[in-house]
Formats: structure tokens, sequence, C-alpha cells
């Protein structure tokens, strides 16, 4: 039977092996559609190896602009013999597969729209090198997806000249893999199935960029000097495309760099480091991962007491322990927000959308400095390593704020100062930076105990006076952090998330609401300690879901401790941890089942 089309609201998925170079081929695609106008996202589900396993990219095209995954796969391209039986099975009926000819079976699979095409034969046509056919060969499903799609032949060849723009023979073979591709779907396939991509306007102005990648160029505008860091899945991308930023934008016409990269020998290095720099007054930061982060806990704890400024990027991902370092999730919020022993409470930033990538990038300095504590940026695979569209970057509305720091006139006037005294009651004392000249200047940094001198002492009244003094630095922290959002009132029912899980979350409140007729409000926090409106927002609810991609409920527990007794009855668990994206329909269902529904 003919079926309705289904226009720009599916889900492609390409099946392949990790160092085939389907990388290349799978951006092509997805910044086609981009330029096509149509909202899209990109996610890319790889091993944990150099070369040979199976890795999978799915592209999504959303016409009401969702960017969470996409449970269902809609089309599938099976170019993998390891994974073609499984992959195919997890097609939903009715759904799509495009077989790289020798994987097809002998019959249909049934219920599926299936096609076969001999890549190797339009590769060979494309590329006389046989060397090089493997690679080329992944650009000849683009032309077929392109033609089965109808996506315009022309915007697949723009991309591809922007993929390769260095390299004009690989561009040249690659536009001619894509356009055998296209070419042979043409001649040999009868399209049976319902899916297309029609041209829009949804993209006017826009970008597409990955999450380190933003988070590289807000620190590079919050203006900082230096970086330590050791290589990390998933975080390494950032401080590579930091390191390309500062070469081409902080080198100085004499050619003498005017920032300092380390790659040290391990997390605890780097971190001790970054400390030392931040101490010595640079703009300094690390990005690292959960296992970094576990090595830098007795430094987060130094930090935090000796009051030294410093920006820690934590892009997250699958533990305990070594744990899946290529899968995604939000399971460092707990141990991130205590890290270290004894009272140690930490600053945590929490974008949850490329922009905000860019903007706490920058705003971690300022934070850093006016609070004189490590920042705590925590992003994760998913939004640090997979494709987004979005908005232009805004440049930062304000000069850099440096926070209570002495100069030399400072000092003229005021005779002196006590470094860890609360001056005006917002629990930050005055800092001198190394090399004031100035006799009244210097002090001792310390990790035991002190008083408002910096004065070694074990009294027990000067350590809880210092502990409350952190304490009310923390609860500035909560007027200082960008402010949670909100979107909705005068629901009984309040979803509560952070980071990534926000797009799943904006795309089940429409399930929500549409299937099962529950209007639901939201408020996605963006930094720890949280704000006051987090708690007038469970007040002003029955009942309040906390998603979490964790097992344990992490953002869920932190609320509790947070908010009064007689308000925690009223939060409920939406927690779910599997290493991929989250997806609304998992987010509904959860909801759901405690709703009754």
């Amino acid at each position: 039977m003919e079926r309705e089309p289904v226009v720009n609201d599916f889900a492609v998925r390409v099946a392949t092996t990790n160092g085939s170079g389907s990388q290349s081929s799978n951006t092509v695609l997805l910044r086609a559609l981009f330029q096509m106008g149509i909202p899209v996202s990109g996610k890319n589900l790889f091993p944990s190896n150099i070369a040979g396993l199976p890795t999978w990219y799915t592209i999504r095209l959303s016409k009401r602009g969702y960017a969470a995954r996409k449970r269902e796969v809609d089309l599938l391209v099976a170019m993998n013999p390891a994974t073609v039986a499984e992959d195919v099975a997890a097609l939903h009926p009715g759904g799509v597969v495009l077989y790289d000819a020798p994987l097809a079976p002998a019959s249909p699979p049934e219920g599926l729209v299936a096609y076969a095409l001999p890549f190797d034969q339009f590769a060979s046509a494309a590329c006389p090198e046989a060397r090089l056919r493997k690679l080329v060969k992944n650009m000849c499903y683009v032309g077929a997806v392109a033609w089965l799609l109808s996506v315009d032949m022309q915007e697949v060849e723009r991309a591809i000249g922007r993929q390769f723009a260095a390299k004009p023979k690989a561009r040249d073979l690659n536009l001619a893999a894509a356009r055998a591709g296209f070419e042979g779907a043409r001649a040999k396939l009868v399209k049976a199935d319902p899916l297309r991509a029609e041209r829009m306007d949804a993209n006017l102005g826009k970008l597409i960029v990955d999450g380190n990648t933003a988070g590289a160029a807000g620190a590079l505008f919050g203006g900082v000097t230096v970086l330590a860091w050791y290589p990390i899945t998933p975080s390494s991308s950032l401080a590579e495309a930091l390191i390309a930023y500062l070469v081409e934008h902080r080198t100085s016409p004499d050619g003498k760099a005017t920032y300092a990269v380390v790659q040290a020998e391990d997390e605890l290095a780097a971190v001790g480091m970054v400390f030392g720099a931040g101490w010595a007054g640079a703009r300094a930061m690390t990005a690292t991962s959960g296992p970094g982060l576990s090595l830098m806990s007795e430094f987060a704890g130094l930090g935090y007491f000796a009051e030294i400024p410093a920006v820690i990027w934590d892009v997250q991902r699958v533990g305990p322990s070594t744990g899946l370092p290529t899968r995604t999730a939000q399971g460092d919020l707990l141990s991130t927000a205590f890290l270290s022993h004894g009272d140690t409470r930490q600053v945590l930033l929490l974008p949850g959308t490329v922009e905000e990538c860019f903007e706490m990038g920058a705003q971690a300095f300022d934070l850093a400095e006016e609070l004189q504590t490590p920042v705590f940026v925590l992003s994760d695979l998913d939004l640090g390593m997979n494709n987004w569209t979005a908005a232009p970057f805004t440049y930062p509305p304000s000069p850099m704020r440096r926070g209570k720091v002495l100069s030399k006139e400072d000092l003229d006037r005021l005779g002196g100062f006590a470094r860890y005294r609360d001056v005006d009651g917002d629990g930050v004392g005055w800092r001198t930076l190394p090399g004031t000249p100035h006799p009244a200047a210097a002090y001792f940094t310390r990790g035991t105990g002190h008083d408002e001198q910096s004065i070694y002492s074990e009294d027990p009244q000067v350590f809880e006076r210092n502990l409350a003094r952190l304490e009310r630095k923390l609860d500035r922290a909560r007027e200082l952090l960008p402010p949670p959002l909100v979107d909705g009132a005068g629901s009984e029912v309040g979803i509560i998330a952070c980071g990534t899980s926000h797009h799943a979350v904006v795309e089940s409140r429409d399930q929500l609401r549409e299937e099962s007729r529950l209007p639901t409000d939201y408020l996605r926090v963006r930094g720890y300690p949280f704000a006051a409106a987090v708690r007038e927002f469970v007040a002003a609810h029955r009942r309040v879901y906390v998603v979490d991609q964790n097992r344990d409920g992490q953002l869920g527990a932190l609320l509790e401790l947070d908010l009064p007794r007689d308000l925690v009855g009223r939060l409920r668990g939406a927690a779910h941890l599997d290493g991929l994206p989250l997806d609304a329909r998992t987010v509904t269902e959860l909801i759901l089942a405690q709703e009754g529904a």
C-alpha cells in the first residue's frame, strides 16, 4: 500500500567499522541536510579502540527542532557484516534498510523496505587507485542516500568541498564517489519508502559545532593563558581545539607565544600546574573526564580550602573505573560537588547546549576569580563530541572580572590586609598576586588550618569560623551562577533536569501533553550550589520528576541535600543509564509509569 510521505522527521543510522573513514562521509551527509535548512543533529557511537570494531552514526532530521536521540531508527545503511543481522533486527516494522550488496539476504526481510547497491563497484568506477577505494566507498553511500531521500546533490558537493577544502585530490575523489553513488542509486533502485528530505529555512544564520570546540572558544574569550592537561576520552578534543585557537590568536607579532600549554605526565600533575598558575594570577584550566577527576581529588580540596582560582572541565563518560570510555553519562555530579575529603563543596557549571559551552567556558574564569575557588564545568560526551546546530555565539558583554585583588596602590592606601578575612559578608577575602611590589603583599597559602591572617591555627573556634565563611562564599555562588531556566507555570507536575537531559525533556513534555494530556512545568538547573528559584519551583508543584543520566539519581540526591525536609517528599526519580544519549520516549515512560498511566 502507498504510504503517506514522511518529510524531515526521521532518523538515519549508518553502521560501519571504526577506522574506515566513515566519519567524514557522515559529516558530509549531516552538513548537506543542514545546508538545506533542515534541523539536524548527529550522534556518533564508536568503540574505545583504534580500528576494526563496529561504529554507528545517527543523523536525526526533526522539523520540530528536536535534538535528542531518537530511539527508533527509520533508515539503516548497512555496511558492516559483523553487525548487519543485529542492526536490521532493530528496525521497526516499515523501516528501511539500504544494504551494501554483499550483505543483502536472498529474500528481503519481512516488514521492511529493502534496497541493495554494489558500493564496491561504484567505488572502483570513481577511484582508479585500489588502495583508496575503501575510503571513498563510504562517500558512495552518501550519494545513494542523497538520491533516496531527495537531498539536493549540489548541497552534498558543497559539503564535500568544505570537508576537504585543504586537500584537492581527496575532494575530487570524494566528489566522484558521491556522484557515482547518486547515479548508481538512480539507475538501480525504485523508491518504495516514504522518507523524504525537503528544504526548510530553520538554519538561517546557524552553525554546526560540537561542545568541546565551543568550550575551547569560550575559554579563549574568557582570557585563558595556561592550559595543563593529560589526554583522556572524551575531553581531549577540547584541549586540542584550545591549543589551535591559542596558536592562532595568542601569538605576538614577533612570533612568541603569550600563553603556556603543558601536556603533563598525568592528570594529577596537570591540575597541580593549574592551581599553581591560578595562584600566580593566570587564568588557568584543564580538561579531563571521570577517571582523571578522581586523581585530582586531593588538589581539589587544596584549591577549595586555600581558595585558589582554577577552571576544570569534566566531559563526563560512563563509569565506574575505566567504565565505557566512549559512552555518555551524567555520573560525576555527586562526586564532583563534594570532590575531596572533609567538608569540601565545589562550584559546578552545568551546560546543556553548545551555546552554553561557549558562554560558561568564558564565565567560569570570572566565577573562579570572583569566588577564589575551583570551578568545574560538567559537560558530557554527547554534548562534547557530537555535532549540534547552534545559534552564533555571543561576544562576552562585559570585561573580565578579576575579583578582589589588591594592587600596590591599594596596599599603600590600606597599609596591609588579612588574606582570609571576610570584610563585606560575602565570604571572599582579598588577595594579592605574587610579585606585587609592596612589603605588606606577602601571605602564606595554606592547606592546613589557618586564621584570617593565614597564620597556622588549630584553634577550634578559628576553624569553625573559617568553615562558616566558606559556607557564605557558597551562598554567594548561588547568586552569581547562571540562573535556572523555567518553562511553564501552574501545572501540578514539574520536571527538573540538567545538561543534555534537557533535549530529551523538551521532546518528552510534548509527548506527555499530546499523547497523555499531562501538562508539565520544567526547570533546568545550570549551576550548583542551587539558586533559590529551585526551591521555589519544587514548592510550587505536587510532584517533581528529576531526570538523571545515571543509575543512582545523582541530581535528585543533590536536590534532597539542598531542600528542606518538607519538600523532599515531592521529588520523584526518573533516572536512566545505558551509555547512549537519553531519548525522549524513555523519559516519557519513566514519568508515566509513576503517574499510573
